[in-house]
């Protein structure tokens, strides 16, 4: 769906993408796109994925044009962590989640997923398996949907805690990034008792950079 609002903003730059899921996608399926807002910096657009059982997924999202710089800039800081090739692979089922088959997630400290841990946070290095390019805008949205849901690392069970809504923001250094790997820390910002979570994602290059940070919208499910 970014691609297809992406050719409908040419020259623009996305600055956030909100996606929501309504039902898998099993086979073949139309994405459309459409221009909701066109302005002399901002552009909003939406698009949908569909099929002949209705609507799968939705989209929204905000392009905008290079206005004048000189504005004060800020970024989260990276969480202290040693290189990837320093950290131990970690291997997830491809029966629970079969994309992972196409990456490569190296944890850093002591958190992992299902652990029954007291903190709602993962921390990993993250890459695309045989693909040594930095991540462009399209790797990046996949990249930060795929670690495992940071709330599954204060619960024991393996339970599905699926994403609901998912928002991404790449930063300014995405442009220039170097380097296929890319450290993520996401943290279960608030949960309650129902099995809602919210949980927020931060990424950077092993430069230090910020790439780029992301919202998900969760809901943990017993069965």
């Amino acid at each position: 769906m970014v691609a297809a609002m992406s050719e409908r903003a040419p020259g623009a730059r996305l600055h956030s993408v909100t996606g929501r899921f309504h039902r898998p996608v099993g086979g073949a399926f139309a994405v459309e796109a459409a221009v909701a807002r066109t302005g002399r910096t901002i552009t909003g657009l939406s698009a949908q994925a569909t099929t002949e059982k209705g609507v799968h997924a939705e989209a929204t999202a905000i392009y905008g044009t290079a206005p004048s710089g000189g504005w004060p800039v800020f970024a989260p800081e990276p969480p202290a962590a040693p290189p990837p090739e320093e950290c131990e692979l970690f291997a997830i089922p491809p029966e629970f989640v079969p994309i992972s088959v196409y990456m490569q997630i190296r944890p850093v400290g002591p958190n992992r997923p299902y652990a029954g841990g007291k903190e709602p946070e993962l921390t990993a290095w993250i890459r695309l398996v045989e693909d040594d390019r930095p991540p462009d805008l399209l790797r990046f949205i996949l990249l930060m949907d795929a670690l495992a849901p940071a709330y599954a690392a204060v619960l024991s069970d393996l339970v599905l805690v699926p994403t609901v809504e998912f928002t991404v923001r790449p930063g300014d250094a995405l442009a220039t990034a170097a380097s296929p790997w890319v450290l993520l820390r996401a943290r279960t910002r608030a949960a309650g008792p129902d099995g809602w979570n919210e949980e927020e994602i931060d990424a950077w290059g092993p430069d230090g950079a910020h790439l780029g940070s992301a919202r998900q919208l969760r809901v943990a499910r017993s069965a």
